[in-house]
């Protein structure tokens, strides 16, 4: 595995975002940079964990660390797992599959999007660890039935059910780009329909022409990709099409949730993304979750609710005596803010948008490059607060927190992602 200068070089997370967006253009690369509406939801998850102040225990020396943790039965050597995130083959060739090859070697669990582009089958096989399938019912229940089947053929071994897309978020910057409009293929369009998508792309070349990298390694990848695991009555995968309209008309209700456990298997773990209450939490444990996720999907569904880190602040208390497994994502950018989060009772927390950036910005390597930054700053951040181990940061809890005493956000860095 070759890795560039640039990418040894990364310090931190933003870094690798920032040659993210160097490499992918703004028409794909919008995708997965945005947030809902003024998107200040997904800036307060950010800073929720930029506010949050820690204690330190000094003369403290640990031989070894231990980031091990259990999620459901899965042995994690690091205390997080790949979050699912759509559409990632967009952003490097048949990414879901490289970003489980990571994960496995990491020593963690890939969670794949139902929206993906690599079919589930090579995305299981590539990893050396286990996976875990995100199910939107896309297509309606027959489809879902049909993906179902294939992940459990395929070895996945937990389920995740996201309650949080009854409709897409508007994300206005990418909305106004037209993404899909550049997509539409040339067969089919008329005389003034193809005289527009000729303009359409010609609009695209400047940002396409210094991006050559990724346009060359986009259409070696088969080009424009499709919705693989996302297979209809005749065989044939969706086409990456606007999937608005399919999440409006396919959104999951807890009725779904019992043919769901009977399709999946009784004895397999499911679990709940995008809870905000604790109401939603005892309604996942009523209905037979095994977990559930305090998301709010990184500030991308509904604007101007809490960041997920107050919501696990201010719900997770209310669920004392619960037998459920507590995962959270939103906000994680470095490895202290993974230690935060376990100083809260957090099993383990999924990461998305940091994944991104490193897959984005180097396939392979930059991912490699992007988990051991988080790595390396939750190792120090242990070593530096005088905990060896995340069992003992759960143990710990608020003692390893201590009140912000500072006014505003004034001494904040500025927002990169």
């Amino acid at each position: 595995m070759t890795v560039s200068s640039e990418l040894r070089d990364a310090l931190c997370t933003e870094d690798l975002w920032r040659r993210m967006r160097k490499r992918v253009p703004p028409i794909v690369s919008e995708y997965f940079v945005g947030g809902a509406d003024e998107e200040i939801t997904l800036k307060g998850n950010v800073k929720a964990f930029q506010q949050t102040v820690l204690n330190v225990r000094g003369a403290t020396r640990f031989e070894t660390l231990d980031t091990s943790t259990t999620v459901l039965g899965h042995e994690l050597a690091v205390p997080w797992y790949i979050s699912p995130v759509g559409s990632l083959r967009t952003i490097y060739p048949k990414g879901d599959a490289v970003a489980a090859r990571v994960a496995g070697n990491f020593g963690t669990v890939m969670g794949l999007s139902t929206l993906s582009g690599t079919r589930m089958e090579e995305v299981a096989a590539a990893s050396s660890k286990q996976c875990w399938f995100q199910l939107y019912l896309c297509g309606g229940r027959d489809t879902a039935l049909r993906a179902i089947n294939r992940a459990k053929k395929a070895g996945f071994t937990a389920l995740f059910l996201t309650i949080d897309t009854g409709v897409s978020g508007q994300r206005r910057v990418h909305e106004r780009m037209k993404p899909l409009q550049a997509l539409h293929p040339w067969e089919g369009l008329s005389g003034n329909e193809r005289l527009q998508w000729i303009l359409r792309r010609l609009q695209l070349a400047p940002q396409m022409s210094t991006r050559l990298p990724w346009l060359t390694d986009l259409l070696g990848d088969e080009g424009v990709m499709r919705f693989v695991n996302i297979i209809d009555d005749k065989g044939e995968p969706m086409p990456f099409t606007d999937i608005g309209s399919q999440l409006a008309s396919s959104a999951v209700t807890w009725a779904d949730f019992e043919w769901i456990r009977e399709a999946w298997g009784r004895d397999r773990p499911i679990i709940i993304k995008g809870v905000h209450c604790a109401d939603d939490a005892k309604r996942a444990e009523d209905v037979g979750a095994n977990a559930v996720v305090w998301s709010n999907h990184g500030g991308r569904q509904m604007d101007r609710v809490p960041p997920t880190l107050h919501m696990v602040q201010s719900e997770m208390p209310k669920l004392s005596g619960s037998g459920l497994t507590f995962l959270m994502d939103g906000g994680i950018r470095c490895g202290t803010d993974i230690l935060i989060a376990m100083s809260h009772g957090i099993q383990a927390v999924g990461i998305g948008r940091a994944m991104v950036a490193g897959l984005g910005a180097g396939g392979e390597a930059g991912l490699t490059r992007s988990f051991e930054i988080l790595r390396e700053g939750l190792e120090r951040g242990m070593r530096l607060t005088g905990v060896g181990s995340v069992d003992e940061i759960r143990s710990m809890g608020a003692d390893l927190r201590c009140e912000c005493l500072l006014q505003g956000d004034s001494h904040l860095p500025p927002f990169v992602y």
